[in-house]
């Protein structure tokens, strides 16, 4: 911010004495945009689009988040079918005017039943409903972050026009000191459940606990737990035992393990009423089309006649995580269905993903912003229909990873 001028009655007429020169602009508007793709270029963080075809190109899939195997299953395509075929292509408004229908309303009471939650609110995506809920009810505030939350959440904290204090990674005591020192009436706690990076669990105990002795809601994104942690798949809050605790917020995607579209908030009445009468991120989007409310739906009732298949996503990560540990990659130990494998330079995460793709095995590549300096890493991520003969391919692809991590 520049100010030219500060005080005395004459100020103004001063002001429009003063010849000020025209700053020199450059004629072309695009040229710093070409100097920064440039510069990223240079640090190799250029990111390309790739077109999937229906029928893909015959890779494992260690990249997306379908850890339940369901985004294909028939039983999914044809709820969506049929919905479509009743409700239209799209739900042609927001939820507050037209975009509402029996469907959306069937989805939150089955969301509610199966984590535990008293209310819920479904939204066109889950990085949505982690703006509205964190934007909202921060709004005034202090919200207190951690470090390695997802970027919807470092979003929803700038909206929220709150005080944002970023605590260190799963540091409590960090946490409860800032909550402590707060001059903020009111207050509110963030967090991942399952790292989307790292792969590891909150402690949302301890957290719920100093939430509670410092008055502050204890906001948590189930994004990459929901269908993976817990019993059934029903949750990192459920599966520690808070489901019931009405201080709790949690927001959930459709759009991982439930293979469909979409996000939601669960929590109590106040929570929601709150998000329906001033949640922007609500209020003025279209809602979620009803092709995808009815394939999550059916994801959901395959969940509570299989609650073996997180068991299956987690086994498989851990041998994943135990096969890249085996070889000499750093890895970590995954809680649900992400296991990291860290390989510093972003240089050195792009050719390890080239490599797996050579020997079969599509592998997430995450390089700065998305991992700090340093971190660039394959992300991989279980899925419950991983087969022993894809764990032999994803052993070799592995292996070749890091014969080159030894020769760099």
């Amino acid at each position: 911010m520049h100010h030219a001028f500060f005080a005395g009655p004459n100020a103004n007429r001063a002001a429009a004495t003063v010849k000020i020169p025209p700053m020199e602009h450059t004629r072309d508007p695009l040229a710093r945009l070409r100097a920064a793709t440039a510069r990223r270029d240079a640090a190799g963080l250029r990111r390309t689009l790739r077109a999937r075809t229906p029928d893909d190109d015959g890779l494992i899939d260690l990249a997306s988040n379908d850890y339940l195997g369901l985004a294909r299953d028939e039983r999914l395509a044809e709820a969506a079918v049929g919905a479509t075929r009743t409700w239209g292509t799209g739900s042609t408004g927001s939820r507050l005017v037209t975009g509402s229908t029996a469907l959306h309303a069937r989805l939150e009471a089955a969301l509610c039943a199966f984590a535990g939650a008293e209310s819920a609110l479904v939204f066109s995506s889950g990085y949505l409903a982690n703006l509205s809920a964190v934007a909202a009810l921060g709004a005034g505030g202090l919200v207190v972050s951690d470090a390695g939350n997802h970027a919807s959440i470092v979003d929803a904290c700038r909206l929220s026009r709150a005080r944002v204090a970023v605590t260190p990674h799963k540091d409590v005591v960090a946490v409860e000191k800032a909550l402590a020192e707060r001059e903020e009436e009111h207050a509110l706690v963030v967090t991942d459940a399952v790292f989307s990076v790292d792969g590891d669990l909150a402690p949302l105990e301890e957290l719920h606990a100093a939430a509670v002795r410092q008055g502050a809601l204890l906001v948590v994104d189930e994004a990459h737990a929901l269908g993976v942690i817990g019993p059934g798949g029903r949750g990192a809050v459920y599966g520690a035992g808070l489901a019931g605790e009405r201080a709790i917020v949690r927001t959930v995607t459709l759009s991982k393990s439930l293979g469909a579209q979409g996000g939601a908030v669960l929590g109590a009445p106040e929570v929601i009423e709150t998000l329906v009468d001033t949640g922007r991120s609500f209020i003025f989007d279209t809602g979620l089309a009803p092709g995808s409310v009815a394939a999550a739906l059916a994801a959901l009732d395959i969940l509570r006649t299989q609650p073996e298949l997180p068991e299956f996503v987690r086994s498989r990560a851990r041998e994943l995580a135990a096969v890249a540990r085996e070889l000499g990659l750093e890895t970590g130990d995954p809680a649900g269905a992400v296991v990291p494998v860290v390989l510093g330079a972003p240089e050195a995460a792009l050719r390890a993903a080239l490599i797996c793709a050579e020997h079969g095995v599509r592998a997430g590549c995450f390089r700065p912003p998305s991992v700090p300096v340093g971190r660039s890493c394959l992300r991989l991520t279980a899925r419950a229909n991983l087969s022993s003969d894809d764990l032999a391919v994803i052993r070799a692809a592995l292996t070749a990873v890091a014969e080159m991590k030894v020769s760099m």
